[in-house]
């Protein structure tokens, strides 16, 4: 049974809830991808560790192209939930997958096919570029399980499920960390066993994740084609901006990889021990944009716009305290944290910046994330373009090339850190207009307009 549960209660504790349960979610595959490395780095070869580091940035591109599909169903999702309108949540839920498997199937052969030269792209070379490519040959195929299992999770969350919305990813963990070990030590199949054992955690996330919509909620209708042509407009307004929104991140992390490669394979396994350890530790922050864009979309589809910025302004506050927290215990268990992955050299001095002033700095990257579930759900996804896009290109660019000239692979850090600061404050200006402003997203206006009057207060705004 469909239920708006957003339009009443505390937005705090709506934020908090919905935060932590999808951070838990989250955090069970980072955690995973992280006792990942920690065995990757107990076979004791370092090349198999920088593969890891090179295969990463392109996994974190190809799911940043699931994360994009996921916010555009859930957006469409809870606006009609908060419209009151049930038969158009279950077709957007319907063709929004159906899309979501074409588009993801087609994506994932294209990347397949071009494996080896993103590798290069990257900096990888000789048997680590060859570890690298064999490793994502195995994982790719699967990246439209994934994507459908990300987006029924988003649609889940839209609904407000958040505990059911948390089970995908908690399952798929739990299948990943049992199979690691036996693959990897058992079977003695090092990266290919890693590598089988993601896979077949992304099958689990897909079915944990589609069998409630279809269950419980009667998510799933029989497709039309007028209705699937109809939804293709508004499902690519959200989605094609907020893909490239996304894919911002792996190209800024791509651009970051490549001139960490500049300093050899310590400073590559230092990033990529820094890349895993922070989903980890700031897992709840990462969940920040897909917790509260429900929140946001059912208040904007109810047209209540003064609930919608308490709900903005509780998750920025809700960022603030979690940064804090974690920092403080980040820099306490840095010495041990390094000691986890034997880090010595280059590696340890990485891994004690990210543990020190450099965790205090995602507060920054924390309020985009916010900004981007306003910006999504507002029927404002370019602007989710313009600040991924100007975090990751047109602040990091220079900052790193300036940090690495100035203080070498440290800088390379500082530089990334200081891109999201910037654009962090653009993006919460930005949010904090885009919300006083009140826009209704024209895909939005025929289903919502007439809904006992509750849009009035918006088209008098506008005026």
């Amino acid at each position: 049974m469909a239920e708006a549960k957003f339009l009443k209660g505390n937005l705090f504790g709506h934020v908090a809830v919905m935060s932590l349960t999808a951070s838990l979610g989250l955090m069970a595959v980072f955690i995973v991808d992280f006792v990942d490395m920690i065995f990757i780095a107990m076979l004791g070869k370092a090349e198999l560790a920088a593969a890891i580091g090179y295969a990463g940035a392109i996994l974190f591109f190809t799911t940043s192209f699931g994360i994009g599909l996921g916010i555009a169903a859930g957006a469409l999702v809870a606006r009609a939930l908060g419209a009151d309108n049930e038969a158009l949540a279950r077709q957007r839920t319907t063709h929004a997958l159906g899309y979501g498997l074409i588009f993801g199937t087609g994506f994932s052969v294209l990347v397949w096919l071009w494996l080896t030269e993103l590798v290069a792209m990257l900096g990888a070379s000789g048997e680590t570029a060859a570890l690298a490519v064999h490793f994502l040959q195995i994982i790719v195929p699967s990246m439209p399980f994934l994507i459908l299992g990300m987006m029924g999770s988003a649609v889940l969350r839209a609904h407000g499920d958040a505990r059911r919305a948390m089970m995908t990813t908690i399952a798929g963990g739990v299948v990943n960390a049992v199979l690691d070990p036996i693959l990897i030590f058992g079977l003695d199949l090092e990266l290919t066993g890693a590598a089988i054992a993601s896979v077949v955690a992304r099958l689990v996330i897909c079915y944990m994740a589609i069998w409630p919509l279809v269950t419980i909620y009667g998510g799933i209708v029989r497709p039309r084609i007028g209705g699937m042509l109809r939804d293709l407009s508004p499902i690519l307004s959200i989605a094609f901006p907020t893909i490239l929104a996304q894919i911002a991140t792996p190209v800024g992390q791509a651009f970051v990889t490549r001139a960490m490669a500049n300093y050899g394979e310590e400073a590559i396994a230092g990033m990529a021990i820094v890349g895993r350890l922070t989903p980890v530790a700031f897992g709840v922050v990462f969940a920040l944009s897909g917790a509260v864009g429900p929140i946001i979309g059912q208040n904007f589809g109810a047209g209540n716009m003064a609930r919608v910025k308490a709900g903005f302004n509780a998750a920025v506050l809700f960022a603030a305290a979690v940064i804090l927290l974690v920092s403080s215990v980040l820099f306490v268990a840095r010495g041990a944290i390094a000691d986890l992955f034997s880090a010595t050299g280059l590696t340890r001095e990485l891994i004690f910046l990210f543990c020190g002033p450099l965790s205090l700095a995602f507060f920054f990257p924390g309020v985009l994330f916010v900004a981007n579930a306003a910006f999504n759900n507002l029927g404002r996804p370019f602007l989710s373009t313009l600040t991924n896009w100007g975090r990751n290109a047109v602040a990091l660019i220079p900052l790193v090339f300036i940090g690495s000239w100035a203080f070498g692979a440290q800088g390379v850090l500082i530089g990334q850190a200081l891109a999201g600061v910037v654009f962090g404050i653009v993006a919460w200006v930005l949010a904090l207009r885009t919300i006083g402003r009140g826009i209704v997203p024209i895909e939005d206006k025929q289903n919502l307009f007439g809904r006992e009057g509750r849009l009035m207060t918006l088209f008098q705004e506008r005026r």
